[in-house]
């Protein structure tokens, strides 16, 4: 976007719905048991959910974050509202993304007014449909304004903060993708995502990609302070477009708006039918594939479910070797590994809690793999081709490959909205990996926010070592899988046929 700018709080739109091709914000299509009655009398869901540039009532620019079940602000009865970036009613984050059974989660939180509240912690799953299960419930807290963020060269962070409460994990507990729902007595609410891992083997390994989350992260979205790598604000309260933004961002600063990040949908769609037909499955984050914690031998093939566009050498050095020693990747996403990024210590020395990318700005050496002669095509056999305006149909190739077995699919046919967000395509001018075999599943064509024709392209090769590579090449795959509105038979039939044969079921 350059320096353009953005209307003020035209932000929530870019959160909750252009950058998600879907338009349905962070949790909507999960379905958990617990209900609440709103106060239209209708029964509300235990999450929160935003509106995008609401008006505040007296006709101003506001928050952009009214609940839009409940618009009254006082009293309990009202269901959940949601906590916004300018009068953070309750915002929170936590000092390490993910930890182990019998390890500890340390949340940060600020309440305003201070008041008591609680947190009700939810895993991640299909439990019979609802998308969600609430595992525990933390005793009433003491909830304190925390000190301002603190800004440097548009870094914002939130080290400075107080413990608020320390949640010492069970051994009994299931790994997964865990959120925990901040309420306050009066009524507000937010969330704060995290990890449950272990080290033991299994057949999937899933990786949520936190590194990419925190790279769009605009928080505080409060029209002043707030920065990620693609926005920031300037003095009249604008948004102001790449060329002004964040270069590192802290993992020391809640998510904006409903404090779940942007895509994350897209990992628990994937989660969710995973779960469903009992595929064996661990868990970790990208900064865990940083940090050289995995070690790839103990998996049959490594899963990357949503949106993973920020890499850093370590990551792809570690994904390389996985592929190079049998183990299987598989990309179900779009404009994956496209921005090389470093991590740092934080200023209390957290090892990996700050983000650098420098993108095409200032000396040193360029930020795009392609850029340094590392296509990320060299790893997934197609690569970032650009946007998608409207979601298109996927268009099937090679309806004989065992992929599409069983699927119902032909040669030729349309997948409805299956090309959406952000596509890939094989670029016959770049390097393609070591294989011994090779396959375009399918080539769809579409027209590009400048009226050009472009195609998308999905791939699977093996490797010498015997691994399968596959790159939906869409945004759109994971949500096929579990989304309500979005399931497709086929995709979900696909996707077993290329997870059956990996994990090596008969």
């Amino acid at each position: 976007m350059g320096s353009e700018q953005i209307r003020r709080w035209e932000s929530g739109a870019l959160a909750h719905a252009v950058t998600d091709p879907f338009g349905q914000g962070p949790v909507p299509w999960l379905r958990g048991g617990e209900t609440y009655f709103g106060d239209t009398g209708q029964v509300v869901a235990w999450y929160a959910e935003q509106d995008a540039a609401l008006p505040d009532p007296d006709g101003t620019p506001g928050t952009g974050h009214r609940d839009r079940r409940t618009r009254t602000d006082t009293g309990t009865g009202g269901g959940p509202r949601a906590a916004d970036d300018v009068r953070r009613q309750i915002k929170g984050f936590t000092a390490t993304g993910a930890a182990a059974p019998g390890e500890a989660i340390d949340f940060h939180i600020t309440v305003d007014p201070p008041q008591q509240f609680s947190v009700d912690v939810y895993r991640i799953g299909h439990y019979g449909g609802d998308g969600a299960a609430k595992i525990t419930t933390s005793p009433r807290l003491a909830g304190i304004v925390q000190p301002t963020p603190l800004t440097a060269d548009r870094t914002v962070s939130c080290h400075h903060w107080w413990l608020s409460w320390r949640l010492q994990i069970p051994s009994y507990w299931n790994i997964g993708a865990y959120v925990a729902v901040l309420t306050t007595a009066d009524g507000y609410r937010s969330h704060v995502p995290f990890t449950v891992r272990d080290s033991h083997p299994a057949d999937l390994l899933l990786l949520l990609p936190d590194i990419t989350w925190q790279a769009y992260n605009l928080y505080p979205e409060d029209g002043r302070t707030g920065a990620s790598l693609y926005h920031a604000w300037d003095d009249e309260g604008r948004l102001l477009g790449e060329a002004d933004a964040a270069t590192t961002v802290s993992f020391d600063r809640p998510y904006a708006g409903a404090g779940l990040p942007l895509h994350v949908g897209h990992a628990y769609d994937f989660i969710r039918f995973a779960e469903r037909y009992g595929y064996d499955v661990a868990y970790a984050d990208a900064r865990d594939l940083h940090s050289g914690r995995i070690d790839p031998t103990r998996y049959r093939g490594l899963v990357f479910p949503g949106h993973d566009e920020y890499w850093s050498a370590a990551m792809r050095r570690t994904t390389e070797l996985a592929r190079e020693q049998g183990t299987s990747l598989v990309f179900l996403s779009a404009n994956t590994m496209y921005w090389q990024v470093e991590l740092a210590p934080s200023p209390s020395g957290a090892p990996d809690r700050l983000l650098t990318c420098r993108k095409r700005k200032g000396p040193g050496r360029p930020a795009l793999w392609r850029e340094i002669d590392r296509p990320e095509q060299l790893l997934l056999g197609i690569q970032y081709a650009g946007r998608v305006p409207e979601p298109q149909p996927m268009v099937v190739r090679n309806a004989d490959h065992w992929l599409w077995e069983a699927t119902g699919a032909r040669e030729g046919d349309e997948i409805e909205n299956l090309v959406a967000g952000e596509a890939d395509r094989y670029f016959p001018r770049t390097a393609l990996p070591d294989h011994d075999e090779r396959v375009l599943l399918a080539h769809s064509p579409y027209t590009d926010v400048d009226g050009a024709r472009r195609h998308q392209e999905t791939s699977l090769y093996r490797a010498p070592s015997g691994a399968w590579v596959f790159a939906s090449g869409t945004f759109a795959w994971s949500p096929a899988l579990d989304r309500p509105g979005h399931v497709d038979p086929r995709v979900q039939r696909a996707t077993a046929n290329l997870l059956d044969r990996i994990c090596k079921r008969d």
